[in-house]
């Protein structure tokens, strides 16, 4: 009866995002864990989280933060509304519209997020995630910054 009841539940949870067609998304029976796709979190029953998107390295070891509350519903860039809990984030030169997997280096928890504005005006900053993103892959609450890895998803 478990068995058949963990079989229909990772059958309605584990669905590739139609956006993605092309893309496989793979997805085992054992450990419960989410998976961020445009902006939408999918839930899923995975072992070993084997999610396979197709990305290309961007940069390493590089600094990210995230938006202050002020800038909730204000315009973006790009001319969306910013939503501090969505997942988006500001750079400098990457086009709107971009899915990006960010990778906190201190945990390696991900967390894939459209660049919609543009920014950090921080020198030495890479990349602003709203609060919802960055809160998501943290490892010490209360910290403003983290080193990340960036990686474009095509």
């Amino acid at each position: 009866m478990f068995l058949v009841l963990l079989i229909v539940i990772s059958s309605f949870t584990c669905k590739q995002n139609k956006s993605f067609s092309s893309k496989t998304f793979y997805c085992d029976t054992i450990k419960k864990d989410s998976v961020l796709i445009d902006s939408t979190v999918i839930d899923s029953v995975k072992k070993d989280s084997t999610v396979v998107l197709s990305t290309k390295h961007y940069k390493t070891n590089a600094h990210a933060s995230y938006y202050h509350d002020k800038f909730t519903g204000r315009k973006t860039a790009s001319g969306a509304i910013f939503d501090n809990k969505k997942f988006t984030a500001a750079h400098r030169k990457l086009k709107f519209g971009t899915k990006v997997r960010v990778t906190n280096i201190a945990n390696s928890k991900s967390v894939i997020v459209t660049i919609n504005d543009r920014g950090p005006f921080v020198k030495g900053r890479e990349i602003d995630l709203s609060k919802a993103a960055f809160m998501s892959i943290t490892a010490k609450k209360g910290s403003g910054t983290m080193l990340v890895n960036i990686e474009i998803i095509e």
